[in-house]
């Protein structure tokens, strides 16, 4: 056929699955036999969530941290070295940390606050890979009100009854059994606010994880530009229930990534590096 010729009905041949969905040609995440490329997967996807957070602002000084679960060894995480900027970091600074806080691969500082957060909650959740926390504004801003995120658009459904409030604020977390109360206020959710702080999201991928905190901290902001223009109109707890199984899922929350995934790909492959 022509780029003249008019599209006929006989001439629409379904597009085989592999090639519907870009460069990651996959519609499932991808399963490994060999602990190196999945380590290689996780790392790739931790440096390319920490660029994205660094282009939307999520940056706060040295705040702010993504870690990845090292598929060999999984009392050992991966994360960003301490004061390298979210938007250069790269796969070969990532730092792995082992189970008492020392740095056993990388040549940088160890964020403490990192340690104490997501050691405590990767030993909590055995399922979890991913973890992210970070100061972005309106999730600070959330965290102070007292706030739970209310089902008032779709978006926000996906933590309807499956994140929590940590009330307890004593400054910089750099207590372990601080990190444990904060484990346990988080629970099966997949999301806690941390008063007076911030977002911390969790998934069984990375991918799922950086996903959940950038729409919390969108949620964030819708309630909280929501509530400022006057009285708000909750979605009912049955279809905000119907939601939440509907894209609730790490399944969905992978799959809403890998847009994210390929636009800093492309734009930045140093991050591979």
């Amino acid at each position: 056929m022509s780029p003249a010729e008019p599209l006929r009905h006989e001439d629409l041949v379904p597009i085989p699955e592999a090639q519907r969905v870009g460069h990651y040609r996959s519609t499932v995440p991808p399963q490994f036999d060999d602990p190196a490329a999945e380590r290689r997967h996780r790392k790739e996807r931790l440096a390319a969530a920490l660029r994205i957070f660094g282009r939307f602002g999520f940056e706060e000084g040295v705040a702010g941290h993504i870690t990845a679960r090292d598929p060999e060894f999984p009392d050992y995480f991966w994360v960003n070295p301490f004061g390298v900027p979210f938007k250069h970091v790269k796969v070969s600074n990532l730092l792995l940390v082992d189970q008492d806080g020392q740095v056993v691969q990388g040549e940088y500082l160890l964020n403490e606050a990192a340690f104490v957060i997501h050691s405590t909650v990767h030993q909590a959740r055995p399922e979890v890979v991913g973890a992210a926390h970070a100061h972005s504004v309106y999730g600070k801003a959330l965290s102070a009100t007292g706030q739970e995120l209310e089902p008032l658009t779709q978006d926000a459904c996906v933590f309807h009854d499956d994140h929590a409030v940590f009330e307890d604020y004593t400054g910089l977390v750099t207590d372990l059994e601080e990190g444990r109360r904060i484990a346990r206020t988080l629970g099966s959710h997949k999301a806690v606010i941390l008063r007076n702080h911030g977002l911390l999201t969790v998934g069984t991928t990375v991918d799922a994880a950086a996903w959940w905190f950038i729409t919390m901290e969108r949620s964030a902001q819708a309630q909280l530009a929501a509530k400022a223009a006057g009285p708000v109109q909750q979605i009912s707890p049955e279809n905000a229930k119907l939601t939440h199984e509907q894209s609730g899922h790490d399944y969905a929350g992978w799959i809403q990534f890998q847009p994210l995934f390929e636009q800093i790909a492309a734009a930045e492959p140093d991050l591979f590096d």
